[in-house]
């Protein structure tokens, strides 16, 4: 747990659109939960990202009590100028609080999640992601937001800016 909270705290150090930072709330189908999380992107511009990642389910919101750290990674399979789809595999661990509320007789500490995603690709991109949970047999989404840090706006998503020549004419027909 400490692990993940130091990372999230990297991003301070002003790392050049190598790195993003955000939040998400959770909502948890089968237990009718909702919960935050809050991660930290490593190459989040690469087709392939490390994403830390800590969750809090309470019991203001829901009937279960748990909190999950762990490491996602994310592959985008369809990249484009606005928009990118993912898929993603993540292995952390669950600490249920409260297990005596569930039909399962013995819960795992060890969290294996597969899901797809979407996501923006400007400075701040919002995302949306659907998450199985293996072990538990229980899906949920995640809704949230990532900042890249150091990122120029108006670059369309992958554009760098700092490679265009000055004075390129761009052709058009019309």
């Amino acid at each position: 747990a400490y692990i993940i909270l130091a990372l999230l705290f990297v991003p301070l150090l002003g790392f050049n659109q190598k790195i993003g930072a955000g939040g998400s709330l959770l909502y948890n189908l089968q237990s009718e939960s909702m919960g935050i999380g809050a991660r930290v992107s490593f190459y989040p511009n690469n087709r392939v990202s490390f994403v830390p990642q800590f969750s809090y389910y309470s019991l203001f919101i829901g009937p279960i009590s748990e909190w999950t750290a762990g490491l996602s990674i994310e592959l985008k399979v369809i990249r484009r100028k606005h928009v990118n789809y993912y898929l993603l595999a993540h292995g952390g661990y669950n600490n249920w609080s409260n297990p005596e509320i569930s039909t399962i007789t013995d819960p795992t500490p060890i969290n294996l999640e597969v899901g797809v995603g979407i996501s923006g690709t400007r400075c701040l991109r919002p995302f949306l992601e659907y998450r199985y949970n293996v072990p538990f047999q229980e899906t949920h989404f995640q809704l949230g937001f990532l900042y890249i840090f150091d990122c120029k706006n108006n670059t369309g998503g992958y554009r760098n800016q700092d490679r265009m020549k000055n004075g390129v004419k761009c052709f058009k027909p019309f």
